[in-house]
């Protein structure tokens, strides 16, 4: 079984998906409904978000909560907006996408 996050892992994932965003903690704080050092005091360890908070946080980055929780992805975001556009390719077209993708592997 897969080891939780620690809130230390949560912290760091955060500021990295808020800097992919490249926006401010204040800026996030204020746009997701709450005070202005809202993700400052999550990022600086003085405390974590609700449930329900967490889910706001998640639809401002444009991410999944699965999305926020896999590190492997380093951009899900521009991630999931590619996805979106592989999906209306013709299958000759997902074919050239393929091999564009594993040369670059």
């Amino acid at each position: 079984m897969k080891e939780l996050f620690t809130d230390e892992e949560f912290v760091k994932r955060l500021v990295e998906l808020r800097n992919i965003k490249n926006v401010s903690a204040r800026e996030m704080s204020l746009e997701i409904g709450q005070s202005e050092s809202y993700i400052s005091n999550i990022e600086n360890g003085y405390g974590m978000p609700s449930l329900s908070v967490f889910f706001y946080i998640c639809q401002y980055l444009d991410i999944t909560p699965k999305d926020f929780f896999d590190t492997g992805a380093k951009d899900p975001s521009k991630a999931t907006e590619l996805f979106e556009k592989i999906k209306a390719l013709k299958p000759e077209q997902l074919v050239v996408i393929e091999s564009v993708i594993n040369s670059m592997k």
